[in-house]
């Protein structure tokens, strides 16, 4: 008689609905709150809270293109098609919690978070401004820092799993 395995796929799909719902409402109380090009220091010369509209992609790569109804449209096929990727993954790993799902969850909720705001007003709202030093990191969003943080611990994983036919 074998055991079953509980599914762990709704608690990682719901680790996605969490970081897309915190995602959009902070979005949108920047949106309400500060105007455009302002700013709000939370910890003086490191870290201010702004309002920016980024029309390209990671890093405002191609943001100055002349053709942005095209970048954007590329941006959201690309974005689209690499959430689809990560959710067919997540979908057949879903029965454990491991790094590597979750950092699955994280990618997915962070790409759909930022294809949102593409495809419904055309660029993607960055808030979060990083000052280290003379070094200005370029704005960026939570689903930005979901997609980070997510690519961070599939590298972890990737390095710190044993595999098991070199031991």
């Amino acid at each position: 008689m074998s055991t079953l395995t509980p599914r762990r796929l709704p608690w990682l799909l719901l680790i996605s609905a969490v970081v897309i719902f915190l995602d959009r409402l902070t979005k949108t109380w920047v949106a309400l709150h500060i105007p455009m090009g302002g700013a709000i220091p939370v910890v003086p010369h490191f870290l201010r809270i702004t309002h920016w509209l980024n029309d390209g992609a990671a890093f405002s790569l191609f943001a100055d293109s002349a053709s942005p109804h095209t970048v954007r449209w590329v941006l959201i096929g690309f974005s689209v098609i690499a959430a689809l990727a990560v959710l067919t993954f997540l979908v057949r790993l879903g029965d454990r919690f491991t790094p590597t799902t979750v950092a699955l969850a994280l990618v997915f909720a962070g790409a759909l978070g930022n294809v949102h705001d593409r495809i419904a007003y055309g660029s993607v709202v960055d808030f979060i401004e990083v000052h280290i030093f003379a070094y200005h990191w370029p704005d960026f969003n939570l689903a930005d820092s979901a997609i980070v943080t997510g690519a961070c611990l599939l590298l972890l994983d990737a390095l710190l799993t044993k595999n098991p036919k070199t031991e």
